[in-house]
């Protein structure tokens, strides 16, 4: 039983993923980098609202999300995006409680999913990378997954409330493990983990 998310909920989602992953027409590379057990990280580029259930998608685990607060506030969709193991962020990213909620998570060995841009950036663009995603990696020395995301901008573009569906691929490239430790220098390890994420753009579908 999992105090992070709901265990039920997980099992009908997991059993919804081949079909999820077919109807969003998902082609993923390099799957095999992401830890099965332990806690780790998968840091992401962010383009649109599909980014977590497309991770989700392909996770062989579940991801735990970074979430702006907003999220939690529709009492049907908060209550969803709860159960989904998500955890509340302020839109400042200097939210100490969220935190030290995620680095807890990190000790128990979950796997925790973050867009270190913090915002969905616009098609082609790349934002600079948030310090929390380093702080995470430097104080607990797990294993973070960079993953290159691309398509989902042209599903569900960020000014439209309905995705275009059967139109686009949605292309994702897992990218190898890197580590950090207390040693590192947490801003500098969240620009690395951005510059690894943006490398893995060429290693894209198509």
């Amino acid at each position: 039983m999992s105090k992070y998310y709901s265990d039920t909920g997980y099992k009908v989602f997991f059993k919804l993923k081949p079909l999820i992953k077919k109807f969003l027409k998902i082609n993923v590379k390099g799957i095999e980098n992401i830890p099965l057990h332990g806690g780790c990280i998968l840091a992401a580029n962010h383009k649109s609202h599909l980014d977590p259930l497309v991770l989700n998608t392909i996770s062989p685990r579940p991801v735990l999300f970074l979430a702006k607060e907003e999220l939690f506030k529709p009492p049907l969709f908060g209550s969803f995006v709860k159960n989904a193991g998500a955890i509340p962020v302020s839109r400042n990213g200097r939210d100490i409680k969220s935190l030290k909620l995620a680095l807890k998570a990190l000790k128990d060995n979950q796997c925790i999913g973050i867009f270190p841009e913090g915002t969905r950036m616009p098609p082609g663009k790349f934002g600079k990378a948030q310090s929390g995603v380093g702080l995470l990696a430097t104080r607990t020395g797990v294993p973070v997954i960079p993953v290159f995301i691309s398509g989902t901008e042209k599903i569900l573009p960020r000014d439209y409330k309905f995705p275009k569906l059967f139109k686009y691929d949605i292309n994702i490239s897992v990218g190898k493990p890197i580590f950090f430790s207390k040693d590192n220098d947490y801003k500098e390890a969240s620009q690395k983990i951005m510059e690894e994420i943006i490398k893995l753009r060429g290693k894209n579908h198509g």
